[in-house]
C-alpha cells in the first residue's frame, strides 16, 4: 500500500509563503495525476491544483497567480508553492496521487493543516 506523507503546513501572515511537499513511500507506477486538495471546515473538499500525466498544470481559480503546483517524477513527489497567501486559503490540505486512465485508484495523505492569520 501506498503512504503519501506530506510535509510544509504551519501558521503563517496574510501575505506569507508556504511550501507544501508530498512524497509517495515508494515508486508508483502509471501515475495519471498528482494533485493537491484542501477542506475548510464545514466545506467540502475542493481541488486546489493538479498536474495530468501528460498535460499541464490546472489550478482553481480562487488560486490562481499566486500558488504554484510542481512534481519530480523520479522521486514520486509533488510541491504546491503558496504565495499572496490570504485568510481564506486557511484548510487541511491533501495531496493526492491517481494511478491509471480506465480503471483508476486514488491514493491520498493524511492531511497537513495550513492556517493564515495575523
Amino acid at each position: 500500500q501506498v503512504q503519501l506523507v506530506e510535509s510544509g503546513g504551519g501558521l503563517v501572515q496574510p501575505g506569507g509563503s508556504l511550501r507544501l511537499s508530498c512524497a509517495a513511500s515508494r515508486i508508483i507506477f502509471s501515475i495519471s495525476a498528482m494533485g493537491w486538495y484542501r477542506q475548510a471546515p464545514g466545506n467540502q473538499r475542493e481541488l486546489v491544483a493538479t498536474i495530468p500525466t501528460p498535460g499541464s498544470p490546472n489550478y482553481a481559480d480562487a488560486v490562481k497567480g499566486r500558488f504554484t503546483i510542481s512534481r519530480d517524477n523520479a522521486k514520486n513527489t509533488v510541491y504546491l508553492q503558496m504565495n499572496s497567501l490570504k485568510a481564506e486559503d486557511t484548510a487541511v490540505y491533501y495531496c493526492h496521487v491517481r494511478t491509471g486512465y480506465v480503471v483508476v485508484q486514488d491514493f491520498w495523505g493524511q492531511g497537513t493543516q495550513v492556517t493564515v492569520s495575523s
